[in-house]
C-alpha cells in the first residue's frame, strides 16, 4: 500500500501569551479562533462533497499536548491509507 501526504491535519503553536498571539493572527490575517482553536473546512479535489478540516490552534508554553518535542511548533499531516 502506497502512503503519501494528502494534505495539512492540523498547525499548532506555542506562545507566551496564545489569547494575544490569537487576536494578532485574527486582526492581521483573518484566522478566527475559539477556545479550543479554529478550523478551516474544505471539500476534497476529487470528491466536492467529502468534506475536510485542518485544525489551527495556539497553546501556552508550557503545554504537554506536543510531548515529547520541545518545538514551538507542530504540523499534523492528513495521510492516505495510514491505520
Amino acid at each position: 500500500m502506497k502512503k503519501r501526504v494528502t494534505g495539512i491535519g492540523g498547525v499548532f503553536l506555542k506562545a507566551e501569551d496564545p489569547k494575544a498571539t490569537n487576536e494578532w493572527y485574527e486582526k492581521h490575517l483573518g484566522i478566527k479562533s475559539g477556545q479550543w482553536g479554529g478550523t478551516f473546512i474544505w471539500r476534497h479535489a476529487e470528491d466536492k462533497e467529502k468534506m475536510g478540516y485542518t485544525a489551527w490552534s495556539i497553546f501556552k508554553n508550557d503545554t504537554t499536548y506536543t510531548n515529547p518535542s520541545k518545538k514551538d511548533a507542530m504540523i499534523n499531516y492528513r495521510v492516505e491509507d495510514l491505520e
